[in-house]
């Protein structure tokens, strides 16, 4: 319905639509649905006696500074403990490489405030995470897609997307969200080889690196970008801005993550967060700071590591089980997703009204390509549902599948 107001907007909020994701979850959260839809970590892993400890350490030793405004990069005891982690990778930065954002949303916001005009193109996977879409429609951006395999992005065709002219090129290179593929580490050199000679700069979104469940670590975009230049300039300036989160590891609820880049790159994306929100949650970072800071947290990571595997293992088994014959489906190495694709001819919105009606949920795949397509996939989630409830709703979901082929 067209009202008054509709003409009071800006233009830019024509750009602007409601997550796809957050609307489903409307309908999934309905009593007995077994919801695969969301990007929800475990709440039985939220450590939340050591969140009642630092809650106390805080507000009895630092409340009058706990509680008061702080400046925009950061808690700075916070920030040097993102940058000695980071030094442990092998990128070499100090504090002033880092800005805390309120979550990983608002860094990708940011970005887009500080580096997108109308018009520009920016490179992206297809199908890619939903939120960066959202974040940076709003500044009028054009898609350049890219495919991805089982390596992750094919940076085997990067070169003729580079051609196009584009502002930056936008990665989950561990366990992407949402199809759960890793950039292999040969396709990482390339990536970084390839960007820094044409001068095109990377976004590297990395929500999920902690969270590998086997196989060998593989160094982050920014430590082979940085390996590079190492002999260029002692502290990082290189062509990688990097963002992570502490909602996979911590818990969602903090909104808290973090930005690292060169200085100048922070500087700017400072004065565009001052225009936002002035600064973080002073309280919050005081609070990770507490519990992140401890060697408590390896065990704590172990622990999410084993949850997570067991599910990933009886989702991956339950779809071998039911699932008929040409549905196929990612089987990640981390992360909190798979990506099931069903035959070319099948369309996965057409089976959401029917898989809640048979009390089991997911997100169809249509809304991660950008550019359209992806109607035959949809995204699983594995994180969130006990071992149990996740064999009923694959169960529940192949039935669907099956009645509607």
């Amino acid at each position: 319905m067209h009202t008054l107001w509709d003409e009071r907007f800006a233009l830019r909020t024509d750009k602007i639509g409601s997550s796809a994701i957050r609307e489903l979850l409307k309908l999934t959260s309905l009593p007995d649905v077994i919801s695969f839809a969301g990007g929800l970590p475990a709440p039985e892993v939220f450590p939340i006696e050591k969140f009642k400890e630092a809650s106390d350490v805080v507000l009895t030793e630092m409340g009058e500074s706990a509680l008061q405004y702080g400046t925009t990069e950061g808690y700075q005891p916070l920030r040097e403990m993102i940058a000695r982690n980071a030094s442990k990778y092998g990128v070499q930065i100090s504090a002033d490489n880092v800005l805390i954002t309120s979550g990983s949303q608002q860094a990708l916001d940011l970005l887009g405030r500080i580096f997108i005009n109308r018009g520009d193109r920016v490179l992206v996977e297809s199908p890619t995470y939903l939120g960066a879409i959202q974040a940076w429609n709003a500044y009028g951006v054009k898609y350049v897609t890219i495919p991805f395999d089982e390596d992750g992005m094919r940076t085997d065709l990067l070169e003729s997307r580079l051609r196009t002219g584009l502002k930056f090129i936008y990665v989950l290179p561990n366990f992407q969200n949402p199809t759960g593929s890793t950039l292999s580490r040969e396709r990482r050199k390339q990536l970084v080889e390839i960007s820094d000679n044409y001068g095109v700069p990377i976004v590297e979104d990395d929500p999920y690196g902690q969270l590998r469940y086997e196989g060998e670590h593989l160094p982050p975009v920014v430590c082979l970008d940085d390996e590079m230049r190492a002999k260029e300039v002692p502290v990082y300036s290189g062509n990688v801005i990097y963002t992570s989160t502490f909602s996979k590891i911590l818990a969602p609820g903090l909104r808290l993550a973090w930005v690292v880049a060169p200085s100048e790159v922070i500087l700017k994306l400072v004065q565009a967060k001052q225009g936002c929100d002035l600064h973080t949650s002073t309280f919050t970072q005081y609070l990770a700071y507490e519990v992140a800071n401890s060697p408590w947290m390896k065990s704590h990571i172990h622990l999410i590591r084993k949850t997570y595997s067991e599910r990933r293992d009886v989702m991956i088994q339950s779809l071998r089980e039911y699932m008929p014959e040409g549905v196929r489906w990612t089987e990640p190495k981390g992360g909190l997703f798979l990506w099931l694709t069903l035959p070319e001819s099948m369309n996965s919105n057409d089976l959401f009204k029917p898989a809640v009606e048979a009390k089991v949920a997911f997100v169809p795949g249509g809304p991660f390509h950008p550019l359209g397509g992806g109607e035959n996939t949809m995204r699983l989630n594995f994180s969130n549902s006990k071992p149990e409830l996740i064999r009923e709703g694959i169960k529940r979901l192949a039935k669907v599948i099956k009645d509607n082929m």
